[in-house]
């Protein structure tokens, strides 16, 4: 079981309430236990006011009512729990405190009172300290404590600890978003436990001078991995194509502008080569997970690699190599009108064939980009950067494999190593990308091996649906 603590006053007692609220979901029971006047109320009021942002209510001690209910904006109710009057364990069953666990947020005050102690529960264990204004907060299980301490102080370091922080979606790396939501402003908190923090501010310094939409930095800590960036909106690319399909010809078109713009750049000297060697050993995800999971061996797939690195030298490696963001897709971008496009997600940055980031927005895993639309894309950026059009097509349609392939490993390996299925949805439609590339007559040889491996069709998406982790 996992301990950490930190002193703090009311002000970062409150903070860290919030934070622990941006993370806490249904059938979650936190117990604050310590001496009267600690600051357990304290603490479950910001909690409890932090979960229904603007709809927040009044948040009175439940002393002498033993129990007080809260609607939560988020999807569930929040109870909050105060057993120092308790004079029988057996009235928690009137209560329903029991029951409520199970689907409920429940703060519990004077969890000694309890005969037994909720399994799984999260302690926050509040104690005096030498001086007054202080005490000492101990977090007690839970798989995020100490990530969560070290974003409060983070945040507070930097003036936001006041800001009540709402999670926001994610991707599927180990990195997390927070949304903070101040009184003059909001901004987003980075927390990337992965190491990937100095290169993202080296990329984002680059990018900001050259004249491109990365998020200002407001605060960092590269250390800790932790980073406070400017809030660039909601307004993700996706979203606005998902609201207004119409505007896909426009949006694509910057997109494709965006990217010829990039490419007359030098390249950074930070960013490492992408080429035929490195997209071979990549491409090695899906031999690695996909024949196994659809009932074959990681042999079906073998030839895979060695041929994408032996093509890649045939048709690419003579084309000079450009700036790539990598994962550069309508997630990734924020659709700011006239303004240049918003760009996050950007530390895997890259040198590589020009080709790339444009199948990686123009053969999106996550929505169809209308046959028409790739095909004037491809045409604009020819026209405007002068690139042989029938080596650039046969580059385009390799990288296009390659990285599709790879995908399908990823999303294989999310399921039965990470317990996340989600993205099974997807698979036919990057399997749809990866047999349309494969058509190019360029890549005969490598569509003869690909060809003979099961297509993940509905079978065998729950095939793999079946093997997936526990979370």
């Amino acid at each position: 079981m996992t301990t950490h603590s930190l002193i703090a006053d009311e002000n970062l007692t409150a903070a860290l309430a919030r934070m622990l609220a941006a993370t806490a979901r249904p059938g979650q029971t936190i117990l604050l236990d310590g001496p009267v006047g600690a600051g357990k109320t304290h603490f479950a009021r910001a909690f409890i006011r932090a979960r229904q942002g603007e709809a927040a209510e009044d948040v009175p001690s439940p002393t002498f009512t033993l129990v007080q209910t809260y609607d939560d904006p988020m999807g569930t109710e929040i109870w909050h729990a105060d057993l120092y009057r308790l004079t029988d364990p057996s009235e928690l069953d009137e209560l329903g405190l029991d029951e409520a666990q199970g689907k409920a947020i429940c703060l519990i005050e004077w969890p000694d009172r309890m005969e037994v102690l909720p399994e799984g529960a999260m302690t926050v264990a509040f104690a005096n300290h030498a001086d007054p204004a202080l005490r000492e907060i101990t977090l007690i299980g839970g798989t995020d404590t100490q990530r969560a301490i070290q974003r409060t102080l983070f945040t507070a370091s930097a003036g936001w600890g006041e800001a009540r922080a709402e999670p926001l979606a994610g991707d599927a790396s180990a990195r997390r978003y927070f949304r903070l939501i101040g009184t003059e402003g909001n901004a987003v908190l980075m927390d990337d436990p992965s190491g990937d923090v100095p290169r993202f501010v080296a990329m984002t310094r680059w990018l900001r001078g050259h004249g491109f939409g990365a998020p200002e930095i407001l605060a960092e800590d590269q250390q800790a991995g932790l980073l406070l960036v400017e809030d660039l909106s909601d307004d993700l690319v996706a979203r606005v194509l998902e609201d207004r399909p119409d505007m896909a010809p426009e949006i694509y078109d910057r997109i494709t502008d965006f990217l010829i713009d990039l490419h007359r750049h030098p390249i950074p000297d930070f960013a490492v080569p992408l080429d035929g060697p490195v997209l071979a050993v990549q491409v090695g995800l899906f031999a690695e997970w996909y024949p196994q999971a659809v009932g074959g061996s990681a042999e079906m797939a073998a030839g895979i690699a060695p041929e994408i690195a032996r093509l890649h030298a045939e048709l690419a490696a003579d084309t000079p190599p450009v700036l790539s963001l990598r994962d550069f897709h309508a997630e990734n971008l924020i659709w700011r009108n006239h303004a240049p496009l918003g760009l996050i997600d950007y530390q895997d940055a890259v040198a590589c064939h020009p080709a790339y980031d444009l199948v990686s927005a123009l053969q999106d895993a996550r929505r169809d980009v209308a046959g028409e639309i790739e095909t004037a894309c491809k045409s604009r950026y020819l026209e405007a950067t002068g690139s042989d059009e029938d080596r650039f097509h046969a580059a385009y349609a390799l990288l296009g494999t390659q990285r599709n392939l790879r995908i399908i490993g990823i999303f294989t390996r999310l399921c039965i190593r990470d317990g996340k299925p989600r993205y099974l949805e997807f698979m036919p439609r990057v399997w749809g990308y990866i047999r349309r590339n494969l058509s190019h007559p360029a890549l005969a040889s490598l569509a003869a091996i690909v060809n003979d491996l099961p297509a993940p069709d509905d079978d065998i998406i729950e095939r793999i649906r079946l093997q997936c982790a526990q979370p």
